[in-house]
């Protein structure tokens, strides 16, 4: 029997755990999925918006994969400087592969960046998810005007969620408190603003019209922005998304030139608004101890070479509230290998590499493998690879011969973990929460809440 550990339940650790257990070539494997939470999914659980029900629906696919008689989840194992190191994890498992993820926000680097008030746009997520993490979180909302730095897709959600009522909301699973914080939100106006073009912009395009079809809100654009972009005015050598987001700019540019002369003309009256702005660089947060009041920005335009340069012309943003979307990072891994410059973990195939030789079975996929890079989709054929690489080694990792019963010997290293019926005991408590608020389903947003309706079963393999 191999036995091999994967350490996360997201995206690429259900696909590696399924790519292992699809393949012919070793029959005879078990998978088990740790992971920190009581609960499966990863990001697409605690990282999806949750009025994206399209995307969420792909827990469906993962349960599958997490329900095959050939893999046991086991949640709420701790694994790195506070829980279980590799060496642990290879004394109970034949082979051990890290689907970590990118676990921190890159920063800013800029005055006034941890002033009150501004936040990493990854807190606010993990918020309104109700990620057991951020239960002590609070965001009041009481600000007038809020600014996102970052013209991703985690950027559009945050200032999609910023403008969306809360009675459209009330049909998700969002807990009740972030619920309740967006029916009392004084936000009026929503600043996502980029350092490039909008051709350079990250955000898909599905996520760019959402903003468009908001009930009472606005988009607004400033053509002469746009204009900068040699791209823009000629997008055919730009792949798919980059046109068609083109081609949703420019339809509200041509909106915004047919329109009453000044700024944001004829938006007054219309609610919210969400100003999508471009070519502009944070330089300074700024605010005291009280709060932040706006963000400083110096005026970019392109260098001819992909990236932009500053021209020493600057704008302050209005802002009680600032959320940084700037991408993710990867955190150095106890006992493993760390690349600082990239945020990885240094790897061939997969395999992980310390001063260029691989440490027996000791495997990453996912962003820890190949950077924050992707969708959701890239991750299946990054697990593939690591997958393919771990059943090669397979004669020889089944050599050396795990000990006894996994779940056995987590609960002997001090663990307590949460097995699938575990979980299954958390989705029932959440849909009978929610029908006693009148909604459908509805997160616990608490560890006290998860674990204990997680031990209400009991807890065996």
């Amino acid at each position: 029997m191999l036995r091999v550990a994967v350490i996360g339940s997201g995206p690429s650790g259900v696909y590696t755990a399924q790519s292992l257990i699809e393949q012919q070539t070793v029959p005879d494997i078990e998978v088990y999925v740790l992971d920190r939470l009581p609960c499966p999914y990863g990001l697409v659980r605690y990282g999806v918006a949750p009025d994206h029900e399209k995307i969420k629906s792909l827990q469906n696919n993962l349960r599958t994969v997490l329900e095959h008689p050939k893999v046991r989840f086991l949640g709420n194992v701790e694994v790195g400087a506070r829980g279980l190191g590799v060496e642990e994890l290879r004394e109970i498992f034949d082979a051990v592969v890290f689907c970590v993820g990118a676990a921190t926000d890159r920063h800013l680097g800029i005055p006034g960046e941890d002033l009150p008030g501004s936040h990493p746009a990854t807190e606010f997520v993990a918020w309104y998810s109700a990620h057991p993490d951020a239960a002590a979180v609070r965001f009041t909302l009481a600000a007038r005007s809020a600014v996102v730095i970052g013209v991703g897709n985690v950027a559009v959600d945050v200032a999609r969620m910023l403008s969306r009522g809360a009675d459209e909301l009330a049909v998700t699973d969002m807990p009740q408190g972030p619920l309740g914080a967006l029916a009392d939100s004084r936000v009026e106006d929503v600043w996502m603003v980029g350092r490039r073009g909008p051709s350079q912009a990250k955000f898909t395009t599905k996520e760019l019209r959402e903003l468009g079809s908001l009930p009472g809100t606005e988009v607004l654009v400033r053509p002469e922005e746009l204009a900068l972009d040699p791209a823009f005015r000629d997008p055919g050598g730009l792949p798919a998304v980059g046109r068609r987001n083109v081609e949703v700019l420019r339809g509200w540019a041509e909106r915004a030139a047919a329109a009453p002369a000044g700024p944001d003309a004829g938006a007054e009256g219309r609610g919210r608004r969400i100003h999508l702005r471009f070519f502009l660089r944070p330089v300074e947060v700024l605010g005291d101890a009280s709060g932040v009041r706006a963000v400083r920005f110096e005026r970019t335009a392109p260098d001819g070479r992909g990236g932009v340069t500053g021209t020493g012309e600057f704008e302050d943003i209005e802002g009680q509230l600032v959320l940084r979307s700037v991408g993710y990072r990867g955190t150095p891994q106890p006992g493993l290998p760390f690349d600082e410059t990239t945020g990885t973990v240094p790897h061939l195939a997969g395999r992980v590499l310390r001063d260029g030789t691989p440490l027996p079975g000791v495997y990453v996929a996912g962003w820890i493998k190949r950077g924050p890079t992707g969708v959701i989709g890239t991750n299946r054929p990054c697990a593939k690879e690591t997958a393919l690489s771990l059943l090669a080694d397979a004669p020889t990792l089944a050599e050396r011969g795990s000990s006894g019963d996994p779940f056995a010997a987590l609960i002997r290293a001090g663990q307590r973990p949460v097995p699938w019926p575990g979980w299954l005991a958390i989705e029932a408590a959440e849909a009978e929460w929610g029908r006693g608020l009148g909604r459908g389903t509805v997160k616990l947003p608490d560890w006290a809440g998860l674990l204990e309706a997680a031990h209400s079963v009991e807890m065996t393999r």
